[in-house]
Formats: C-alpha cells, structure tokens, sequence
C-alpha cells in the first residue's frame, strides 16, 4: 500500500493560533483608595491653609489692634480661598473628585453621585488635611513676631462663630441660616458644573468663583463655614468658645448640603419620557 498524501501541492506549516483580545480581561483600575484619600487630605490643607492664613497673617498688617475686616483682609481672604478651591480642584480633583469638604462628600452621595460607603475615609482625610494646616500656620506663629500667636488664639484664630465670635455681631440663628443656604447654593453649584452630560471643563473655576461669593457674603455674619473640616481646623486653636460653638458648623451645612443632594437628584436629574 503506497502512503497517505498530500493532495495540498503547497503545505503551509502549522502554527499556534494567535488570541483574539480587542478588550483587557481586567478594566483598567484607578487611583487607589490609599491615593484619593492622600488627594483629600492636600487638598483640603491647601484651601484651610490659603484661607486661615490670608485671613491670619493679614490681620496682623491689617491695622496695630488686628481688628477684623478693615476692608483689605475680608477681600483677599475670600479670594484666597476661591484660588485655593480651583488650585486644588485641578491638582487633585483628578484623582479623588476634589471633594476637600465633608458637607461635598455627604452632598454628593445624597445626589447619588458618590458611594456612602466611601464617605467615612473622604471626611477623616479632610478632617486631618485641615487640622494640618492650622497646626502649620500654628508652627509658622511660633516664629513670628512677639505676641502674635497669642493674639491670633485669643482672638479665635478665624474660628466660626455668633455673637462675640462673630465679626458683625450676628447670633446663633443668623448663622444656622446663613449655613444652610449658603451650603445649599454650594452644592447645586457643583452638581451642575459636574454634571456628566451638562457640566463644563471649567467646572473648578465656577466652583472657586462660587466660593468666593460665599465668603464675601457671609464672613461678616459668621467667618463663613460651608466646610466643617475648616470649622474644626481653626476650632482646635480657637479657644473653648470656638469649640463650644463648632457643633453648628458641622450640623447646619451638613443639613445644608444633604438638601442640595436630595433637591437636585429630584428637580434636576429626571428623564423626558418618550412621548407615545
């Protein structure tokens, strides 16, 4: 019997068949929990610190009895922390969202923006970015002129506050107000900017111009919150009277910002149904 052949006058040789993978087996991951957590943390230390400080450092030139507001320090300080916001928002907004505010975080996952599950670790990093700064500006005062940390403590280191902690004389429920709508504002603000399909790529400079507003406004009534992480920063330094006030600048833009959430995700994020 003659052998089997080839009826093929050209074989090819054989060859391992070569995968097909248009898409990885794996996504793509993102910045890690550990990195956006970092992310908070400086940001929020780059806006307490801009702000406290301008505010701080200001009033000392501002006029010999460090009175507050002589025009100069009122302005720079609320345009300080407007830079801050959009320094920060570009710088780690990236990698973390560029919340540097627990009434944000809290706010955004009211909106069903954020995860709640995540809130915790974003609010205890903005809580130590913050502290951060204001031991900074602590460190800083050390080495200043004689008197002047003293003066800064005494005066409630740019604490929020009513009544004798308030530069215009304002009382508690001026300031339970003032928050709420404030933070409020706040948050609508950066819900629209943000937004996935209506936002804008200058979503940091509206947020920062926003802020700014917000202290020119409210400074006078009450050193302006809308952040607790910044309430409890200058708190820590501020006294027993700061620290004693400091539960209605957590509360009241917390209440604030939750309402945002919600309000928006209900008046502003529905769908046109098709018509029949």
């Amino acid at each position: 019997m003659s052998p089997a052949r080839n009826d093929d006058p050209y074989p090819d040789t054989p060859i391992d068949p070569t995968e097909l993978a248009h898409t990885p087996e794996v996504e793509p991951e993102g910045p890690s929990t550990g990195a956006k957590l970092a992310a908070e943390g400086f940001g929020t230390f780059l806006l307490v610190f801009g702000l406290i400080g301008t505010a701080l450092f200001g009033s000392h030139l501002a006029n010999e009895s460090g009175a507050f507001a002589p025009g100069i320090v009122y302005v720079a300080a609320s345009v300080a922390v407007g830079l801050a916001v959009v320094m920060g928002a570009y710088a780690f907004g990236p990698i973390s969202g560029g919340h540097f505010n627990p009434a944000v975080t809290l706010g955004l996952a009211a909106a069903g923006r954020f995860p709640w599950r995540e809130t915790g670790g974003y609010i205890a990093a903005q809580a130590v970015g913050g502290a951060a700064a204001t031991t900074a500006i602590v460190l800083v005062g050390l080495f200043g002129p004689e008197g002047w940390l003293a003066a800064a403590q005494d005066g409630g280191f740019a604490s929020n506050g009513w009544g004798v902690l308030s530069p215009g004389g304002f009382g508690m429920a001026a300031a339970m107000v003032i928050e709420v709508i404030l933070t409020f504002l706040f948050l609508l603000v950066i819900l629209g900017v943000t937004h996935s399909t209506r936002g804008t790529a200058f979503a940091g400079v509206a947020i920062g111009l926003s802020l700014t507003l917000i202290h020119l406004v409210s400074i006078p009534v009450d050193n302006t919150s809308v952040n607790p992480a910044r309430s409890l920063a200058t708190a820590i330094y501020g006294g027993a009277d700061a620290l004693a006030q400091l539960w209605v600048f957590i509360v009241f833009p917390i209440a604030g910002a939750l309402l945002a959430g919600w309000s928006y995700r209900a008046l502003f994020d529905g769908a046109q149904k098709p018509r029949a």
